[in-house]
């Protein structure tokens, strides 16, 4: 007998196999078909749940499915994450609030729920270390995995297996979540990318250069604005600018990065999937619309910043040890500026007092474009703040104010920080 042909397509519901050019699944209807030439054989995927804060809140109210949600603060503050119909409107993360209830002021606003976030967000990651244990997490809602010599665990292949994961993440916690499959973890976290919610992409090795090519040199993760700015200037362009360069050339010029660029844009990815990998820090920023260089504006963002950084780490239970701030000035030019504390902590008071302290030092003529603030060496915490006996009440008070907030929403207390001078 010959060997047996690889399975090339699927159905992503009943997970039947089917022919390669079928438009619908013959034995359930459905159109929802995976279909690739290594499907049978890649194993390096990308999970990522869609719009995750938003989801949650519409499965949690379904007065909220068809509207468009917007999940953050007040008018001063910014978008945490929004749905794909406030995206259509061209609301996106990190956006100031204002600009995006001009773009869709129908939207839907509703404050974080960081404990309910991490919540699903635990119970999704062990589902998948149920299905290998090499799950690398990268945020509360996306990882990648290495499925790598499990398919006579599971009894089918790794694109199976990430399949039906994605329709009982659907049915048994409500969310949906889309998956990127490949042979290396930067074309996976590309691939699941592609098609979004719901989404399952593949993009093989073989194919890699070509799907590539087009692509802008800002496609690349690491290469943000200035560094493509940078490569445009010395003629790179798009990614296929970089695979014509010679690897060489590209060092010279940029040294290790000049490497790195010339290999991923060959889709050449030798990282391994590292379940070891934890969270090394928890840190939020925000662009201004206009630069400031007065103090009280950039401290009260400041605060808003701190408390989403203390809400995160408290949702996590971790603390850290190391406050970083970091600011941008108008010519892009980036500061850092890092203390170490006596001890872990995850309280807003204590992130706050250190970085604005920081803040004092660098504020004067320089106008600034960004503000930053981050907590980094982290360990696990159970709320209780390693601090000696002076700190004990300002933290009692600290949770005392969340569980008001847990129970009554944020606005219920404000700090008087908060609240704009007349």
């Amino acid at each position: 007998m010959g060997a047996r042909n690889p399975v090339t397509a699927f159905c992503r519901d009943c997970l039947k196999d089917t022919a390669d050019t079928a438009k619908r699944c013959a034995a359930c209807g459905s159109p929802r078909l995976a279909r690739h030439a290594d499907l049978a054989t890649l194993t390096i995927a990308h999970i990522d749940c869609d719009a995750f804060y938003a989801t949650i809140e519409k499965r949690d109210d379904p007065a909220l499915a068809d509207k468009p949600l917007i999940i953050g603060g007040g008018k001063r503050g910014v978008v945490s994450t929004c749905c794909y119909i406030a995206r259509t409107y061209g609301v996106r993360s990190a956006m100031p609030m204002f600009k995006a209830l001009e773009l869709c002021p129908q939207a839907a606003i509703v404050k974080p729920n960081m404990r309910k976030y991490a919540e699903v967000g635990r119970e999704v990651r062990a589902a998948m270390l149920a299905l290998t244990p090499q799950v690398e997490p990268l945020s509360i809602d996306e990882a990648f995995l290495d499925l790598t010599g499990t398919e006579r665990l599971h009894g089918m292949s790794a694109a199976k297996v990430l399949a039906r994961f994605a329709r009982d993440i659907e049915r048994d916690v409500g969310i949906t979540v889309s998956i990127g499959l490949s042979a290396n973890k930067f074309l996976a976290k590309i691939a699941s990318d592609l098609d979004k919610p719901r989404g399952f992409a593949v993009i093989g090795q073989s194919e890699a250069m070509t799907f590539l090519a087009p692509r802008p040199v800002g496609f690349i993760y690491g290469v943000g604005a200035v560094s493509a700015g940078k490569l445009a200037q010395d003629g790179f362009r798009v990614i296929g600018d970089l695979q014509r360069a010679d690897e060489h050339d590209l060092m010279r010029r940029y040294g290790e990065e000049g490497q790195r660029l010339w290999r991923l844009a060959r889709g050449i990815d030798t990282r391994k999937v590292d379940p070891e990998r934890d969270t090394k820090s928890v840190s939020s920023e925000t662009t201004f619309n206009t630069d400031i260089s007065d103090f009280r504006p950039l401290e009260q963002t400041l605060w808003e910043l701190t408390e989403k950084v203390s809400a995160r780490l408290k949702a996590a239970q971790l603390a850290g040890s190391t406050v970083t701030l970091k600011l941008k000035s108008a010519d892009f030019k980036t500061r850092t500026r890092a203390r170490s504390l006596a001890a872990p902590t995850q309280l807003a008071g204590r992130i706050f007092a250190e970085g604005r302290d920081m803040l004092k030092n660098e504020v004067g003529s320089t106008r600034y474009r960004l503000i930053g603030i981050g907590v980094s060496h982290l360990v696990e915490s159970d709320g209780e703040d390693l601090s000696d006996l002076l700190n004990r009440r300002g933290a009692l008070a600290e949770h005392a104010v969340d569980k008001l907030r847990e129970k009554f929403g944020k606005a219920a207390v404000v700090k008087g920080l908060a609240i704009e001078e007349e």
